[in-house]
């Protein structure tokens, strides 16, 4: 192995063709975006057609080998390349991106595409420019990037070496996928059969059995709605909450009943944002939660990326915004929507913003069951579907929210489902870590094969 410079096996780079968007067309020729490019590969998704000329295509055709290589993009993913495949339709590509075509009497495509794969990201993220919040690389900067030949054959011979190592792991990495898909499924599974009084037997046939009477869910129901003007936080005058509405709902089990998350909780309300400058990254008097704190688990991540505020502001501009342990969240602004998290006993307080609801459960009823018929697929879409899109972003209404109908059991039945679904999602979650370790250990067994394949001087 010796080093060189990518420019030194380059025939020749050109940046791509920009086209308004009254080019774009249904029959067009693909124009491949620097969305196209990912882990090294062309990834056939989201294209974009445009009206090219003759002259056009043969300035910006792409061809088997070509090397495309994204040159505008945030700074940790400028500089991404993938080889075109022989089975590409023919392509063009926009602007956004570079062309490069290698002499490959001295270097071989995927050669160099592997070595772009390997280092091209932080080495590119350390030099491009920034131009107006984008990082931005030259055809010179590319050209300077550091790379390792050897004679063509034994390129060949490298490359085939890094393909069936990348083989078996892709194989490895495929069946830990399906683990985790079955992962996914168990738990929506498990969601499923909690509310609806399959997960546990039911009170009222433990009553029934042992010959003894129980709160039933409607008697329940009726508890809470006496116990919510007592309990209720909001301004204003105070009103009734409206029933569920049950038109097209399935039959509960013998106990159960339909109620509406306004009939079970305080006012449902939703965050405010205070101005940009009010803000504050990692530190401060009192956190302010965004939708990435959100999980689909019920568990909020408010560790990751955390913003406060002061206190001054959390008191005077934030009253509608705060939020308490128990209290559940969901965010209404997607996609996706239907993560749902409970603030945890170690948050004592802090505020969400706007693209988050806020449900705080009447007691006797605690946070668990609304939780989990929150995550139950089912119930989500029922929300969905009943949503809407604004700007192709979908949103989901406090009045939805306030009329979303979840299935209600008696309260020693809702403690049993809790504690029966928190055993078994427990040991999904040491699964699901297990599996992601193994992820996160192919990826690295992938980086070091790579570093290997490529330093100077050693040969795989």
């Amino acid at each position: 192995m010796r080093e060189a410079r990518l420019g030194d096996v380059v025939a020749s780079m050109k940046n791509g063709m920009y086209k308004p968007a009254s080019e774009y067309a249904d029959d067009g020729v693909p124009c491949l975006r620097m969305y196209n490019i990912d882990a090294g590969s062309i990834v056939w998704r989201d294209i974009k057609r445009m009206k090219v000329s003759p002259q056009e295509y043969a300035d910006f055709g792409l061809r088997e080998g070509d090397l495309l290589v994204n040159r505008v993009n945030s700074r940790e993913l400028v500089g991404k390349a993938a080889v075109i495949p022989g089975s590409l339709e023919p392509s063009v590509f926009e602007s956004k991106n570079i062309r490069v075509r290698l002499d490959t009497s001295k270097a071989l495509p995927k050669f160099i595409n592997y070595q772009l794969f390997a280092r091209g990201s932080k080495h590119f993220a350390n030099n491009a420019q920034q131009v107006v919040g984008m990082a931005s690389i030259s055809q010179g900067q590319l050209s300077d990037f550091p790379i390792v030949l050897t004679d063509v054959d034994e390129q060949r011979r490298i490359v085939a070496e890094i393909e069936k190592q990348f083989s078996r792991l892709d194989e490895a990495v495929a069946n830990l996928q399906r683990v985790k898909a079955n992962l996914k499924r168990y738990k929506a599974a498990v969601l499923k059969a909690a509310v609806e009084g399959r997960l546990v037997e039911t009170e009222a046939s433990l009553a029934h059995r042992e010959g003894r009477s129980y709160e039933t869910g409607e008697q329940l129901l009726q508890r809470i709605l006496q116990e919510r003007p007592k309990q209720w936080t909001a301004r204003g005058r105070y009103s009734e909450p409206p029933p569920a509405v049950c038109d097209g709902l399935p039959l509960l089990p013998e106990g159960w009943t339909w109620a509406s998350i306004d009939q079970i909780s305080d006012f449902v309300t939703k965050g405010t944002t205070p101005a940009a400058q009010k803000l504050f990254d990692d530190s401060g008097d009192v956190q302010f939660l965004k939708v990435y704190n959100l999980t689909f688990d019920g568990t909020l991540n408010h560790r990751h990326k955390p913003a406060f505020v002061s206190r001054e502001t959390h008191i005077e501009e934030l009253a509608r915004s705060k939020v308490r342990p128990g209290d559940v969240l969901i965010n209404i602004v997607g996609p996706p929507l239907g993560q749902v998290s409970v603030v945890p006993e170690l948050l004592a307080e802090a505020n969400i913003n706007q693209a988050i609801a806020r449900i705080r459960p009447i007691a006797p009823l605690g946070f668990q069951f609304i939780a989990m018929a929150l995550m139950c697929d089912d119930v989500m879409r029922w929300a969905i579907r009943r949503g809407k899109t604004t700007a192709g972003q979908a949103n989901l209404t406090l009045e939805l929210i306030r009329g979303l109908p979840i299935p209600l059991p008696p309260l020693g039945e809702q403690i049993r489902v809790a504690a029966e679904v928190d055993r078994r999602l427990s040991i999904l979650r040491g699964v699901e870590a297990e599996v992601d370790a193994n992820l996160q250990r192919a990826q690295r067994l992938r980086q070091s094969t790579m570093a290997k394949a490529f330093a100077p001087n050693v040969l795989v």
